[in-house]
């Protein structure tokens, strides 16, 4: 079993910054993709960015000239990096894992339980 543990959240005032941590650990043979989510409590959870084993990187919103998505596969770690942040950033960021748990390649498909930003005006 995999676990994925956030850190980072907070509170930050509008053009701060913020960095978000998500550790992996468990039965992990290979991770293949990481990714940061995001969602306001009443709806959907959004795609903030992905990272694939390869170094390809996806933001498909607008988010890409504020925040960075980076790991450290030493530590199994991936990191949202938000720069000027806006009031509207303001949401619970999940991250999300997906790999491989043994060298079956049986995978796996892992949910944080979320932090929280909130970005004051």
């Amino acid at each position: 079993q995999v676990q994925l543990v956030e850190s980072g959240g907070g509170v930050v005032q509008a053009g701060g910054s913020l960095r978000l941590s998500c550790a992996s650990s468990g039965s992990i043979f290979r991770i293949n993709s990481m990714g940061w989510y995001r969602q306001f409590p009443g709806e959907q959870r959004e795609l903030v960015a992905t990272l694939t084993i390869g170094g390809s990187t996806n933001y498909p919103n607008s988010e890409k000239s504020r925040f960075t998505i980076s790991s450290d596969s030493a530590k199994n770690t991936v990191y949202l990096q938000m720069n000027s942040q806006k009031p509207e950033d303001t949401d619970v960021y999940y991250c999300n894992v997906g790999g491989f748990w043994n060298n079956d390649y049986n995978s796996f498909a892992a949910w944080g339980k979320g932090t929280q930003v909130t970005v004051s005006s």
